[in-house]
C-alpha cells in the first residue's frame, strides 16, 4: 500500500526530529563571514571537501573581499590559488565572471532571490539555495549528494534530477525546516549513510527507513 502524502510529512517530521537529537552540531561546513564569501565557497565546494575549501578560502578572502576584486582578478594568478580544489580553470572562470555580473547588475552586492543568483556565472539552485539558507537566513533546501542518497534511501524523495528530488522534498517538509534539514541529511549522509558502507545498525532513523539495502549488524565471536 502505497504511503499517503499526510503519512510520508508525518514520518518526515519524525525522522527530522530523531536526526535533530542524534546531530544537534549539524551546521554549515564551510567558513565564511558574509554573502559574498558563502557564494565563492560554495562554487569552490564543487567537487572538492569542505576542509580543503576552509583552507583555500583562508587566505583567499584576505585578497578578495569585494566582488570588483574578482572581477579584475589575473586567471592565471586566481587559478594558481585556487588550484587545489579542482576544476581550477572553470571555477576560475565561473569567479571572474561571477564579480563582473555582480559589479555590473547587482552594484557588487549578492542578490536574495533564486532567480537572480541563478542568473551569476558558475551559480545553480544548489549553490543559490545554500546561500539563501545560511547567508540570509531564508528557507532553502540544498540538494548535493548527500541529501540525494539519504533522502531517497529514506523514501521521503524519488527521482535521478536534483530538481525533482528538491521538489519532492518541499513537498514533505515544512518550509521553516528546509535550510536546518539540509544540514541534518548532510551530516547523516556523513556519520551514518554513507555511499558505500551505510551504518544501518547504528542509524537513529532505522526504524522510519523503509530502503531494502539495509546492513545488519556484524557478529563478533
Amino acid at each position: 500500500m502505497a504511503e499517503s502524502p499526510a503519512a510520508k510529512k508525518a514520518r518526515a517530521r519524525k525522522i527530522l526530529q530523531r536526526l535533530e537529537k542524534a546531530y544537534p552540531d549539524a551546521a554549515i561546513a564551510l567558513r565564511f563571514r558574509n554573502p559574498l564569501e558563502l557564494l565563492v565557497a560554495t562554487i569552490l565546494s564543487a567537487q572538492c571537501t569542505d576542509e580543503r575549501v576552509n583552507a583555500v578560502t583562508a587566505t583567499l578572502f584576505m585578497r578578495y573581499r569585494e566582488a570588483r576584486d574578482y572581477a579584475g582578478a589575473e586567471p592565471a594568478t586566481l587559478e594558481r590559488e585556487i588550484h587545489s580544489t579542482g576544476f581550477f580553470k572553470a571555477k576560475t572562470r565561473a569567479l571572474i565572471g561571477l564579480g563582473r555580473a555582480l559589479t555590473e547588475r547587482h552594484g557588487g552586492t549578492v542578490p536574495r532571490t533564486v532567480a537572480e543568483l541563478t542568473a551569476l556565472p558558475g551559480v545553480g539552485r544548489k549553490t543559490a539555495n545554500v546561500v539563501l539558507g545560511n547567508a540570509f537566513g531564508i528557507p532553502a533546501l540544498a540538494v548535493d549528494t548527500h541529501v540525494s542518497r539519504v533522502s531517497q534511501r529514506l523514501g521521503l524523495a524519488r527521482a535521478d534530477d536534483p530538481e525533482k528530488i528538491h521538489d519532492q522534498l518541499c513537498d514533505v517538509i515544512a518550509r521553516p525546516q528546509w535550510t536546518r534539514a539540509t544540514h541534518l541529511l548532510i551530516i547523516h549522509g556523513r556519520r551514518t549513510c554513507g555511499a558505500r558502507a551505510p551504518d544501518c545498525p547504528r542509524c537513529p532513523v532505522n526504524s522510519s527507513c523503509p530502503w531494502s539495502g539495509k546492513t545488519k549488524a556484524v557478529s563478533r565471536k
